[in-house]
Parts: C-alpha cells; structure tokens; sequence
C-alpha cells in the first residue's frame, strides 16, 4: 500500500475551496428521513447542552468539539473521490444551504456560501460536485421551486431531504442561537479526511473500516450481557436461540430494524425522563436508549428488575419476544396495508417515526391479541388525528418539535387496558387548540404539497369507501407510473378572476386553498390543466368520485353516493361555475369530511366506553 495520509479536519476546513466528486458507479444519495432527523438533533443537541444567550459569540470556540466521522478520499489526477462519506458530506451541504437560507436578511450572518460554492473565472461550482444533482442544487441555494417530473430517484431524494431538514431543524436555534450554532458547526465539528492516492488503497481502506467481524454491535454487547447472567445452562441455550431467531427476523425486515427495535422497545416501557433542551443539562433514560442501550441496561439493571438469573432469562424468553414480534408486525403495517392497523401506514407516510414508541407503550406481554390490535388501533388513530390537526393549521410534525410531547404520552399510556388508553388519548387531543376548525385558509404550498397530498388521498378515498366503492388510497399516493398529482381547480390565469381579484397575489392565496383542490392523475394536469373550469368539468366526470361530485351527473343514479350524502348531512353539490365563493364553500365541504375522519370520539367508540 503506498502512502496514506489522515487528518482531522473542522467543516470549514473540509469544504472552503476543495472540490469533491463522485465517481458514476456511487452517485446515489439513499439517506431517508431518519438518517436527517438523526443528524439534526445529534448536532442542534450537543449545541444546546452548552449554549448560553448571554454570553458572547467567541465563547463558542470554548465549546466541545464534535465528531462526525470519516471520509475516505481517492487522489486522481489531482481531483479528490469520495470513496465513502458521500452521504455524510451531501448531507452536511444541504444544512450549509439551510442555514444560508435561515440567515437571509440578518444582521448577524455566517458566511457559509464558499463552504457550499466556488468561483473560478467567473463560473460558480458546487465543492460537492455531481452533474445530474446541479439542477437541483442550484434551486435550493436560491430558494427557488424545483420540477422533479422527470428526475432520477437520488434527485428526488436530495430535494426531499433538504425539505426534511428544513422540518426536522429545531425552532430553539433559528432566533439567536442561529449565528453561535453556525459558528459551532464550522469550527467545532470535525470529521477525519484519510486520502490515498490509488483507488485500490482506498477501497481496502474502506472494506477494513467497515468490516463488521471486527466490532460488536451495541445489540451483541446487550446479548452477551444478559446470557451471561442466566446461570442455568439449559435456559441460556433456550434463550440463545430464542435471540437468534429474533435478531435473524429483525435484519430481514429492514437494515436499521434491529437496533430501532430496542430502541423504540426500552424506551416505551422504561424511560421515565428526557434531556432538557438548555445549557448543561444531562442526558436522561430517554436519550441514553437512544444512543448507548446496551450501556444504559446495564447500569439500569437493578431499576428495572434485573437481579437475579430468571429475570435476564425472562427478560429475553418473554419480553424481548414479546416486543420484538409486537415490532415487527408495526414494520410490515408500516410498509403495506394490514387490516385494523391501516393507521400505521397513514403515520408512515407522513415521516412520523415517534409513533413506534407510541404504539409499544400500552402493551403488555400477557394481552391477547385482540387486545394488542385494539390497543395499537387506539394508539394509531390518536397519531394519525394529532398528525392531521397540525398539518392543517400549518404546524410542524418534525421528531424535534414533537419529542418531548410524544415522550409524555408514552410515559403516560404506558401499559394502559384499552378503555383507560381510550379516554387519556381522548382527554391528550381535547387539550390541543388547534383543530381543522381553526384554519379556514389551509392552502398548498412548496413546504407542505407532500402531505396535503396525503390529506387530499383520505378525503378522496373515505367518499368513495363511504359510497360503497373499494378503497384506492394506495393507487392516490402511488410513486409509480400514473402516479395522481395535486389539481387546481382554477388554473393559474388570474386575468381570468379580475371581476373577484384586483391582485394576483390574492388570486393566488385563494388558488391554492384546500377547496379548489383535487387529485388527480398526473396526465390530467398535462392534458387539461390550462383549461377553464367549464371546460374541465366533462373531464372531472369520468374521474374520482370526489372530483365528480362537482358535475350534476354525478348524482344522477349513483345510489352509493347520495346514501352517503343524505346519512352524513354533508353539504354536497355540483357547480355550473367556479367562483371565489364556491371555492370557500367547497372549503367548508372538506373540512367537514376532515372533522369525520378524524374525529376523536372515534377512539371512544373503538374501545366501547
């Protein structure tokens, strides 16, 4: 192996002025939600734990530093290849972009654009340079809207992620603390830079870095601890295998299940405290589950009834099979649709991660399982009208806003009998102040088109379900060929509003409001989506129910449908014309379905009390 060189390096000095690049055969950027979530609250968390508003800014220099990693970078023909650590360094320029937006009109910026870009000539480059991401790139360093018909998966992921980011980054440090975090990142967050000149020494590198033989996991470091402490030879072998099995199920199921597993597991039935978010405050239960669960185990050993060789045996024969398989079952109603738990997918698609130590809370490993379904219906149903309620009145759902509200419902559903469970989650939601009655102006916008998609896919499928149609939520959400896409009912010409709109501007508040809104297949919108809304109703007839509720047709021998209509009151009709009222009268329509399908007495219903 020829000469290697390694260096610890801070961010400003990992990115001013040094370009990176990306060969062809690695240029997909895969990190998902959590892996942003995770970055975010690790770095904003440990900034936190020393930031004090009072004192001045160069006592951030005085701040412990921060490791990120490593990167591994291959030297050709003076050019540096990212080996590994792409993901890392995508991810640390999306947050350089954040923050340079953040700072946009403040006295007090950072400059962070030549951490982001470079000038040579005249022609600005990104330091992390992939061709096909440029396009993309370029519009969030502007804050300008980006069209991703048409882009590749890792483009579509980059652009969402930055969209994570902006949601999952903490309101505590965008005031003040914007300037003393932006600083702290730069200067006290490093990661090591190894650079080898050939990419066969950098590869080999990169495999004995990441060869799994030679660390144990927190999860093996948990296991030896546990078996080591059951005396009895037959019941350390029954429990071996017993983990065996488990652990194999919990791999199949996904790369990062095993270690969410017991995170989300201990944490639901132990953790009794949480970090405050201020200067000098110690991690508690909560977040050393999060970060060390193998470590926090063992020093909470005692607590939580470990003493003798039968309760480790039980803990793994009854408890970690009881939870893993309660997990596991969360998993795949995560992924498909699994009748009774549909909710859990709803969560899912919303990003909302939290729900899994929600779910876990109130179960017991002597319920049986009609018990455990009503229990996880409750729960889902409760995050699916919370999630719905803040999307609705504009409010973050992001893991740091929500943490600490979520912790307290956990610590306060904890092995709750569904009737009980009923009336706290009931009694959580009739505390909050904002329901679909407090916002009369929801409206589409860049930030929240995703999940008002979502909400439009519930309303569309709960008229056509309450009609006696099958549902077709999972085709209204599709990613695939055929995908639906949010319609405007008007489309954007306000020259043709003037007699109600003086301004484009109000126009387009009004355009965009939750009443003139549809979904419908992306090749509508580019078939007919110019048209008037005289000249697109025809088409809206031979579309979803929701949509031909606006033709007079529609209630000619549709029996399903006026059922439903005349059982639920709802004020349904057809227009002739589209005007601004009838747009805010249509509002009124969808929030009344709203207020139907989350509706929390439903929770009371679900467990008959």
């Amino acid at each position: 192996m020829r000469e290697i060189f390694g260096e610890a390096k801070t961010v400003r000095e990992l990115l001013k002025g040094v370009k990176y690049s990306i060969d062809y055969y690695q240029r997909e950027y895969k990190w998902y939600d959590k892996q942003i979530r995770e970055l975010v609250d690790d770095l904003t968390g440990k900034f936190l734990e020393e930031y004090d508003p009072d004192h001045a800014r160069k006592k951030v220099a005085n701040y412990p530093h921060y490791f990120l990693g490593s990167i591994i970078i291959s030297k050709k023909e003076s050019a540096s290849y990212i080996v590994d650590g792409q993901q890392r360094l995508t991810s640390l320029t999306l947050l350089l972009i954040l923050l340079r937006t953040l700072q946009i009109g403040r006295h007090d910026q950072v400059n962070v654009d030549e951490l982001i870009v470079s000038e040579k000539y005249g022609q600005k480059s990104f330091n992390l340079h992939v061709e096909e991401r440029a396009p993309c790139m370029e519009a969030l360093y502007a804050g300008q809207p980006f069209d991703l018909n048409g882009r590749s998966e890792s483009v579509q992921n980059l652009h969402q992620r930055y969209r994570d980011l902006e949601e999952a980054f903490p309101d505590e440090v965008k005031g003040d603390a914007l300037p003393y975090f932006t600083d702290w990142l730069l200067e006290n967050v490093h990661m090591v830079e190894i650079t080898a000149y050939s990419d066969d020494d950098a590869y080999t590198i990169f495999e004995t870095m990441n060869d799994r033989g030679l660390s144990l996991s927190p999860t093996d470091m948990l296991k030896g601890y546990l078996l080591t402490n059951i005396d009895d030879t037959g019941k350390r072998t029954a429990a071996n295998t017993r983990w065996r099995e488990r652990i194999r199920e919990l791999n199949e199921a996904g790369k990062e299940v095993e270690p969410d597993c017991f995170k989300a597991w201990l944490r639901s039935q132990y953790a009794t405290k949480i970090r405050e978010r201020k200067k000098g405050a110690r991690p508690e239960d909560f977040d050393r589950i999060g970060t060390e669960f193998h470590r926090w185990l063992r020093d909470a050993a005692d607590t939580i009834g470990l003493t003798q060789s039968d309760d480790y045996y039980r803990f793994i024969d009854r408890d970690f099979d009881f939870y893993s398989r309660q997990y596991l079952r969360l998993v795949k109603a995560s992924q498909e649709v699994v009748p009774g738990l549909e909710h859990v997918l709803y969560n899912t698609q919303h990003g909302f991660t939290l729900q899994y130590l929600l779910l876990l809370a109130p179960l017991k490993p002597d319920d049986s399982d009609v018990v455990l379904i009503q229990k996880l219906r409750l729960v889902a149903r409760f995050v699916d009208i919370l999630l719905a309620w803040r999307l609705w009145n504009f409010r973050s759902i992001a893991y740091s806003t929500m943490q600490y509200a979520m912790f307290i419902v956990m610590r306060d559903t904890r092995g709750l009998a569904p009737e009980p469970l009923a009336r706290k989650l009931r009694e959580i939601l009739a505390k909050e102040e904002e329901t679909f009655a407090s916002n009369e102006r929801l409206r589409v916008h860049q930030q929240n088109r995703y999940a008002l998609h979502r909400i439009l896919a519930r309303l569309t499928d709960y008229v056509e379900t309450q009609s006696g149609q099958p549902s077709r939520y999972l085709d209204y959400v599709s990613e695939g060929k055929g995908r639906y896409e949010i319609e405007h009912i008007w489309a954007d010409h306000p020259e043709r509003h003037t007699d109600e709109f003086v301004h484009p501007a109000d126009f387009a508040e009004h355009r965009n409001r939750i009443g003139g809104l549809l979904l419908l297949p992306k090749s509508f919108n580019a078939s007919y989506g110019a048209l008037t809304f005289e000249e697109k109703l025809p088409h809206y007839n031979t579309q979803n129910l929701l949509a031909r509720s606006l033709h007079p047709q529609c209630y000619q021998h549709n029996p399903g449908l006026l059922r439903f209509v005349q059982k639920s009151g709802l004020p349904f009709q057809s227009y002739a014309q589209f005007k601004k009222a009838d747009l805010e009268e249509r509002g009124v329509l969808y929030r009344l379905l709203a207020e139907r399908i989350w509706n929390p007495d439903d929770l009371l219903r679900e467990a008959g009390a």
